[in-house]
């Protein structure tokens, strides 16, 4: 028999496919889709301190194999989630994320605090690729002092799992993932979405009100398996994988890379049964290969 659970520091997941920040919502939007207790876990949408608006429209624009957004953590504030969203979603039988966001150290830890409250949330998502104010706007996940002075803020307050969740946008990812490491993070989670433009080539103007967006969907898969495969060799806290998984055969691709576990994201908007597909997919792969756990496959990298 196969046993898809998976130990994730410490905290047990069914299975290990989650989904990602911000392309589930609050997992109610896709009931009606699949049992999202069938789940390893889900990361519910970006939550700060206070509320956001987010972006000016437009804030999303379609690429080949992929696409652009600039959404700008639009939440209605933490406090918010607790009243208003918490006790619709704690019934699930899944392990629930909180996807935590701010611009001051002090916003990620004020946060994180009022989280550590609620029961049936086992843990949070750092998302250190938030401007950091103090710093003129420099991301705390580009700096491996920025980083690790986030996390070791939020470790002193936040008593369960706390999963950061890193940039691609940096010159070395693995020295990144070892400061948060050294800082108290209990896994971390990679790669959040890539930095891309695009023009409109009739109006000349880009197609995002922000220019710049996060570029995220199949076009970006590469990159982030070499990333997951690189910070699986330079930590020992496990890593969770996510960046262009579209089926199972990507999802294996980064067990395999030394993933313990996957996030599914933009492939939530083209097929909302889709995380649901990829479990069933890893289980019959393991089964027709051979493998009886998830840290069997993780073994099954073949270097030649």
């Amino acid at each position: 028999m196969v046993n898809l659970s998976v130990n994730l520091n410490g905290l047990h997941l069914k299975n290990p496919v989650m989904t990602a920040s911000g392309t589930f919502g609050y997992g109610e939007e896709y009931a009606d889709f699949m049992d999202i207790s069938a789940l390893g876990g889900i990361v519910v949408k970006g939550t700060t301190l206070l509320p956001r608006e987010g972006n000016p429209y437009p804030r999303m624009a379609e690429t080949p194999a992929g696409m652009l957004n600039a959404v700008g953590l639009q939440n209605k504030g933490v406090d918010y989630f607790i009243k208003e969203i918490y006790p619709r979603i704690k019934s699930y039988k899944t392990a629930v994320f909180v996807n935590v966001s701010g611009s001051y150290v002090e916003d990620y830890v004020a946060t994180a605090e009022k989280i550590n409250d609620l029961d049936n949330i086992p843990g949070i998502e750092l998302n250190i690729s938030c401007p950091n104010v103090k710093e003129g706007g420099m991301a705390f996940g580009t700096s491996c002092v920025s980083a690790s002075s986030v996390v070791k803020e939020v470790r002193k307050v936040y008593k369960k799992h706390l999963m950061v969740k890193l940039s691609p946008n940096v010159t070395n990812i693995s020295e990144i993932a070892q400061s948060v490491e050294n800082a108290g993070a209990d896994s971390v989670s990679l790669i959040n979405t890539l930095l891309g433009m695009v023009i409109d080539v009739k109006t000349r103007r880009p197609l995002l009100s922000t220019v710049t967006g996060g570029l995220s969907g199949p076009c970006i898969k590469p990159v982030a398996l070499r990333m997951v495969w690189q910070v699986a060799k330079a930590v020992k806290i496990p890593v969770v994988g996510m960046g262009g998984i579209s089926n199972s055969d990507d999802a294996v691709e980064f067990i395999l890379a030394g993933a313990s576990a996957i996030q599914v994201g933009t492939a939530n908007f083209v097929d909302p049964a889709v995380s649901l597909k990829i479990v069933k997919g890893i289980q019959k792969y393991m089964e027709d290969n051979g493998f009886e756990t998830i840290e069997d496959l993780k073994k099954g990298l073949v270097i030649p």
